[in-house]
């Protein structure tokens, strides 16, 4: 997908501040859509959406994840998780198996199909981080990541 300025929604505006911190909130706000556009275009040729990756993205980074485990690292709730995950399955990107030891919990594992899904998604939000932190240096990484851990650690 090309990036043009005159793209419909893809320019950033120029609002008026109402406060001293609101340049950061738009730079915040363009900043993750503009990560994030890449990936969200792949995703939506796969029939899929954010919820989907952010679901795909965990469960690969934690295999045999259990669905209240998820639930929490997500900060989502349990029907919030239901609809997003049910696809997942139904489409066998993340597969489901009872717990040996807690037989009331299932554990979720992507399959090599939700693997490939989540590299892809994922390798085009990477892609914009390394251009950017290239063309920032290492100071400007280790500043942006320190906002980033900060606002993070408000949770």
């Amino acid at each position: 997908m090309a990036k043009t300025p005159q793209a419909a929604g893809l320019h950033r505006a120029s609002l008026p501040k109402l406060h001293d911190l609101d340049a950061a909130l738009e730079l915040m706000y363009y900043g993750w859509r503009g990560m994030t556009l890449e990936a969200d275009a792949y995703l939506a040729k796969q029939g899929l959406s954010r919820p989907h990756h952010r679901i795909l993205y965990v469960v690969a980074r934690r295999p045999d994840i259990a669905i209240g485990s998820l639930i929490e690292i997500l900060g989502i709730s349990k029907q919030a998780l239901n609809r997003p995950l049910n696809l997942l399955l139904e489409r066998k990107l993340v597969t489901s198996k009872r717990s040996p030891e807690q037989h009331r919990s299932k554990l979720l594992r992507l399959t090599t199909a939700g693997q490939r899904i989540e590299q892809r998604a994922s390798d085009h939000e990477r892609k914009v981080l390394r251009e950017a932190f290239d063309r920032v240096g290492a100071p400007g990484t280790a500043a942006w990541m320190g906002v980033m851990e900060t606002i993070a650690d408000n949770n």
